[in-house]
């Protein structure tokens, strides 16, 4: 039962369309309707705007990490066993197939980061380190995501901690799974390009 309402919680807090609610209040957008069409925080920032995405990749990431603690805040209150991890990652399933965005939302890249964040905060700033680097070096978000997943799937492997490895592995190929259209672009020359000021 425990497992069931923190589930639900977790999914309905990942659905919150952030980039889809601020497109509409902020801008008058519907950013389904521009650029790739995604509701994830890169589409924001190519449609909205830095300021935008700036808030978007935030409430994203928040998304991930309240789903981890909501557990733990409530394990003061009540006698509950439910792993952090597991219902993180129905958070990131809320962001990818959100139930109030009719199930076509993010690529689940910084709602995962989130639940990094309230599990291994070292980790989750190895990975913002190592996306920063590798967008630097690209300048392809996508190829920065999925390289960012492959690193800390390594790096978990050293954390003696198997479900955490378990999860960012599973992650990693999702992310992978959902960046599929990205990779034949990269293959094919045609992924759009961030750039630096």
């Amino acid at each position: 039962m425990d497992y069931i309402i923190f589930i639900i919680i977790a999914y309905l807090l990942g659905s919150i369309p952030f980039a889809l609610i601020i497109g509409k209040i902020g801008y008058k957008i519907d950013i389904r309707e521009h650029g790739s069409g995604n509701l994830g925080a890169t589409n924001a920032f190519r449609v909205l705007g830095t300021k935008a995405g700036i808030f978007v990749t935030l409430a994203d990431i928040l998304k991930g990490t309240l789903a981890t603690l909501i557990p733990l805040f409530a394990s003061f209150f009540f006698d509950i066993e439910v792993s952090r991890l597991i219902i993180g990652v129905f958070a990131v399933l809320g962001h990818t197939y959100p139930v109030f965005a009719k199930f076509k939302g993010g690529k689940a890249v910084a709602t995962s980061g989130g639940i990094i964040l309230g599990i291994n905060p070292l980790l989750f700033i190895a990975m913002v380190l190592t996306f920063i680097l590798s967008l630097y070096l690209s300048k392809y978000v996508s190829l920065a995501s999925m390289i960012t997943g492959i690193v800390s799937t390594i790096i978990s492997l050293f954390l003696n901690d198997w479900l955490l490895f378990a999860m960012i592995l599973s992650l990693t190929i999702f992310v992978f799974f959902r960046h599929k259209e990205n990779i034949r672009r990269i293959k094919n020359k045609t992924e759009p390009k961030i750039t630096w000021m």
